[in-house]
């Protein structure tokens, strides 16, 4: 018995001195094969007595006691606050000196536990009862991250970034090395591989004297230098299966910060190219090669087969990792600038396409939709912006968000407060109108030659008309449940504009008040253009929509034939005078080329009225075709519109003479002026029946001629002579005032218009049906007065407040929920 305890206590002395001894004894197991037998034969007694364990043990305790005492704060010591002041070439190196310090230090531990556990392996090949445990050397690593990580000073990752910050950048700025300039490193071949591009986006002269890799002079390049340490240091972290736990967070930083910086730098504000394959090529080459160099050595031939495949695995794991950040940096700095991107449509396909393609890959949907709302917002949907602009961009934002998203959701929810907001501008239909017939308009007018029926926004339609069962989808979960997907697919651009009111009418009258202004405000008989945009438009909106428009395009052809026919007959009557003074008496009198534009009242809108009485003379010439006219046309005649109009006038004066084109209120103006070389304005005003200040408006422009002046206050006098060089023959177009004019009455004259003729059928339902409610009224309204082309529409809100009026003017009484016209009223 007393031999036994002896021959213990002798064998755990081995043990203990030579693992207590690493550097004398445990090394020289390897080449004294009498330290080894006496080790094995030590292990072998304590495994047979039950003890194996307590060796393990005991190392574990003596581990943990020297890097809590020596080994732990020795590697922390250099990343104390007062090093972090240093510079960062300091830091660097404060960084290599520690993990080289720490490596020796632990090398010999990890040396001694590969040893025990060798040992207590031979014990169990032996036959030898063993107490099972975990695997020594893995305690040993996990017991040297939990105390080495127990505390970490706040700069230590600051000096891990920057090392391999730079590391990062000498890699991809070093120079390509010869051959035989190729170093090896503790049996690693480390060759600095060429870039072939500037990946910082940064101009590498070829004469500068600082290399972009180091920042430090060509002549003495420190790159190779930087790959050498970089490579030994991360050979030691990997040895103490340290590397990834202490570069990961800094290297995910690094290239996290790289990848955004080059996004920037070579996408950033380019929407004519496609970046995705370029940059995944890129990501796979530069940044994941580097992500190989940290992890798995210059030739991937670092630590044993198991680590290389868990290496590979943990690599493919990074490179997903970082495809999709890149998807989601690219898109992001693309939704950014996606309200750009639609303004340069169709340039900006590219980006589009490569915007949908990351959507797919991300889930960066939602962030889309409110980034691009929140722009259209803020800088489209302000006062300060016209109407046509608005406009401009809408139908951009159409065609493009088509491209990203077929489904139209997108285009749906984002541009749904364009909608509302173009509801409120008064000037929205006469714009849509006028870019549809208009050929500088391009994008509208190709729309508009496709001549696709009008569609509709009719959620309640049939979902399953021409829809093929094998095809359907299911819409997005961000669908409005309201619409069909049917509806979204199929709306073309003009569809949209239209639905932003959801009536045809609507957009039919303002075209007919559009129509009739380019016709009397162009003053030609040319109506060829306007012909061809109503054959399209009647494609869309139907020919009984338009019938109106084809009777006043008629009524300017039938004009034409007139006027030829009546200036026939003038010629004819000419030439039949009986002498030659009543013919020079004739032409006195006689207008040349005088011209009518001849309207069917009951098919145009209401045109302008303002009084104007017109010279003698033109009245003369009004007269003599109203008699033309009768005996061309019958029982018809002519109701002469005389401040509508184009006068082309040649003022001959003492020094020079003018060409002009005016309306009529400016001819009769200056007309006036060769009975009377002086005029106030009253008397004017009186003489030609105009308002004085509508009158002091127009008679600006002859003073701006240089033809009128003013004398005194409200006198003006004609200028014959002007100092200075003589006058050439301008020809000059002018309109009556500095913005052009309508010969449509303006929109409230319109409207009165038309409710007087509501007015005109509720009286006459009230007076035959007594009493009737706000709702009795409307129902009738439509079924009555709102049908056909010529219908104009009227919502219930519009219709009390009018009925309300009409209540505070005593021309109805409403009481008890109804309306009836009081006693005595009409």
């Amino acid at each position: 018995m007393a031999s036994d305890v002896e021959s213990v206590r002798h064998a755990w002395h081995v043990l203990t001195t030579a693992f207590n001894s690493p550097i004398k004894h445990v090394l020289e197991t390897q080449d004294n094969p009498e330290i080894a037998t006496e080790l094995h034969q030590a292990t072998e007694l304590l495994h047979q007595r039950g003890m194996g364990h307590l060796t393990q043990e005991w190392f574990m305790q003596e581990l943990r006691r020297e890097l809590q005492r020596d080994i732990v704060p020795q590697f922390w010591r250099h990343f104390q606050p007062t090093i972090t002041t240093q510079s960062k070439d300091i830091n660097i190196a404060a960084f290599t000196h520690a993990v080289n310090q720490l490596h020796s230090g632990l090398a010999l531990k990890m040396k001694s536990a590969e040893t025990l556990e060798s040992l207590s392996e031979h014990c169990s090949q032996q036959n030898i009862k063993t107490k099972p445990g975990s695997c020594i050397t893995e305690r040993v690593k996990t017991l040297i991250k939990a105390i080495l990580f127990s505390r970490v000073p706040k700069s230590f990752h600051e000096h891990v970034k920057e090392f391999y910050s730079q590391a990062f950048k000498a890699y991809h700025h070093s120079k390509h090395t010869k051959p035989d300039d190729s170093q090896v490193v503790d049996g690693m071949d480390i060759t600095v591989e060429e870039d072939d591009d500037d990946d910082d986006g940064e101009e590498v002269d070829g004469d500068d004297v600082k290399c972009p890799g180091c920042s430090r002079e060509k002549e003495g390049c420190q790159c190779k230098e930087i790959l050498r340490t970089f490579h030994q240091t991360n050979a030691k972290l990997f040895d103490l299966d340290l590397l990834e736990r202490i570069c990961g967070e800094p290297v995910t930083t690094i290239i996290h910060d790289r990848i955004k910086h080059h996004v920037d730098q070579t996408c950033k504000g380019e929407f004519e190219t496609s970046f995705l394959e370029p940059h995944e090529k890129w990501l796979e080459h530069k940044v994941v090669g580097w992500l190989n160099l940290v992890f798995c050595g210059p030739d991937s031939s670092r630590g044993t087969a198991n680590s290389r495949s868990t290496s590979k695995t943990c690599i493919a794991q990074w490179k997903d990792r970082l495809q999709y950040f890149f998807y989601q940096t690219y898109a992001r700095l693309r939704i950014q600038e996606l309200f750009n991107i639609i303004v340069e449509f169709p340039d900006s396909l590219s980006a589009l396409e490569d915007l949908k393609s990351c959507l797919e890959k991300t889930e960066l949907r939602t962030f889309l939709m409110q980034s691009l709302r929140s722009d259209l917002e803020k800088r489209l949907l302000h006062p300060g912006v016209n109407t046509d602009d608005i406009l401009t961009q809408y139908v951009s934002s159409i065609r493009a968000l088509k491209v990203l998203d077929p489904s139209g959701i997108i285009l749906e929810l984002v541009c749904e407060p364009v909608r509302k907001y173009l509801r409120t501008r008064d000037d929205t239909v006469r714009c849509i109108v006028s870019s549809l017939t208009d050929d500088s308009n391009r994008e509208l007018a190709e729309e508009l030659v496709k001549a696709e029926p009008l569609h509709m926004d009719e959620s309640y339609s049939s979902e399953h008309e021409e829809e093929k069962p094998e095809e359907w989808l299911p819409d997005p979960i961000d669908a409005d449940p309201r619409r069909t997907a049917k509806s979204r697919r199929s709306s073309d651009i003009i569809s949209t504009l239209v639905n932003i009111y959801g009536s045809r009418e609507l957009f039919v009258n303002e075209y007919r008040g559009l129509l009739a202004d380019r016709i009397l405000s162009g003053f030609s008989y040319d109506t060829a253009r306007e012909l061809r945009y109503l054959e399209l438009l009647k494609l869309r909106f139907g020919e009984t929509q338009l019938h109106h428009c084809e009777v006043m395009l008629k009524d300017v052809a039938d004009s034409r034939r007139c006027n030829s026919h009546i200036q026939s007959l003038k010629e004819e009557g000419k030439d039949e005078a009986d002498n030659a003074e009543s013919k020079k008496e004739e032409e006195k009198e006689d207008v040349a080329d005088f011209n009518s534009m001849i309207l069917s009242a009951q098919f145009w809108p209401s045109l302008k009225e303002e009084k104007l009485e017109v010279p003698e003379s033109i009245k003369k010439a009004m007269e003599k075709y109203t008699k033309s006219y009768e005996l061309l046309k019958g029982m018809r005649t002519l109701n002469w519109k005389t401040n509508l109009g184009l006068v082309n006038l040649e003022i001959e004066l003492k020094d020079r003479k003018l060409n002009l084109s005016v309306s009529p209120i400016h001819a009769t103006i200056i007309m006036h002026f060769q009975d009377k070389a002086k005029w106030t304005i009253e008397e004017l005003s009186g003489i030609m029946q105009v308002p004085s200040t509508a009158l002091r408006r127009k008679i600006a422009f002859w003073q701006s001629q240089g033809i009128l002046k003013e004398e005194s206050t409200d006198t003006f006098v004609l200028v014959e002579e002007q100092r200075g060089p003589s006058g050439s023959h301008d020809v000059v177009m002018m309109d009556s005032d500095d913005e052009a004019e309508s010969a449509m009455a303006s929109a409230k004259d319109q409207r009165e218009e038309e409710l007087q003729v509501f007015w005109s059928y509720i009286v006459g339902m009230l007076t035959n049906l007594g009493s009737l409610p706000l709702e009795r009224i409307h129902s009738m309204l439509k079924m009555f007065a709102m049908q056909g082309p010529s219908g104009s529409e009227l919502t219930e809100h519009e219709l009390r407040q009018f009925l309300d009026r009409k209540v505070r003017e005593q021309l109805l009484v409403y009481a008890a929920g109804v309306y009836r016209v009081p006693k005595g009223g009409s």
